[in-house]
């Protein structure tokens, strides 16, 4: 069973794209709707939780941890890894090798939470595989709650993305990151407002062909999977949005329990 952790519904995005490359693998997501968002969060904070949701996922059989969450990958990702002795998985690294491997002008824009982008990590890594990138970063903390809401569709939405993208626009970036699980949910609005020939690149779709190639390359550990096709589906706390966003993300309802996780 492989075990999804995210700050609210958007990790939802990074199942979604596992179940459209492996549909017969188990799967486990606990979305931390009770805490989000974690981007505005502490480090000290953003560690504790992403420790108790790994071990919540740990709990219920999940033999390989997906940080689902940019916040959370960014500052625990490499803890995380060191501390537990499964397979753990983040949304960032394979984000970077995309976005290194698809810019032509090695001018790539990344956007996220203020934990993510504060902690430089995008930039970092960028630099470490192609080092005359030219990286801009911005902070749009306002997109994850307006997902959160359900907001999606709003014109204040719009003029929020707008607003955030121009900076990055004016850099002209050939490649955007979405360095945030839920901002694929806002693909359709972001695309025509950072111009067309703008690359964007969907961290859920690249950790979920990352997790393929690693199957493919240890059949010993993907023998020990689960491939019953089953999905579970925690969160910490249920709204008529979570229901709503996670029927816009599969175009089916979902059953979601309420996850009993230490520290809540």
């Amino acid at each position: 069973m492989i075990g999804i952790f995210d700050s609210g519904v958007g990790g939802l995005t990074v199942v979604r794209a596992l179940e459209k490359l492996m549909p017969s693998l188990a799967l486990v997501y606990f979305g931390d709707v009770a805490r989000t968002p974690y981007g505005s969060k502490s480090k000290d904070t953003i560690l504790r939780y992403s420790r108790q949701n790994t071990e919540f996922l740990l709990d219920q059989g999940a033999k390989l941890i997906i940080v689902g969450c940019n916040s959370a990958a960014s500052v625990a990702g490499h803890l995380l890894a060191r501390e537990y002795q499964v397979p753990v998985l983040e949304v960032i690294t394979p984000a970077v090798d995309l976005a290194v491997a698809s810019s032509q002008t090695g001018r790539i824009g990344v956007i996220g939470t203020r934990a993510t982008i504060a902690s430089g990590i995008y930039e970092e890594k960028m630099l470490e595989r192609r080092s005359e990138c030219r990286v801009i970063s911005r902070s749009c903390p306002l997109l994850v709650p307006l997902v959160e809401e359900g907001w999606m569709g709003r014109k204040e939405t719009k003029t929020i993305i707008r607003k955030y993208l121009h900076p990055l626009k004016m850099q002209s970036i050939d490649t955007l990151v979405l360095g945030c699980t839920h901002y694929p949910l806002l693909k359709d609005l972001i695309s025509p407002r950072i111009g067309k020939g703008v690359k964007i690149i969907d961290s859920s779709i690249a950790v979920a062909s990352v997790l393929q190639n690693y199957l493919e390359n240890h059949p010993d550990f993907r023998e020990k999977l689960q491939q019953n096709s089953e999905k579970q589906y925690f969160v910490s706390d249920m709204t008529d949005t979570v229901r709503s966003v996670a029927r816009h993300i599969f175009a089916r309802d979902i059953d979601f329990k309420i996850a009993k996780v230490t520290g809540l």
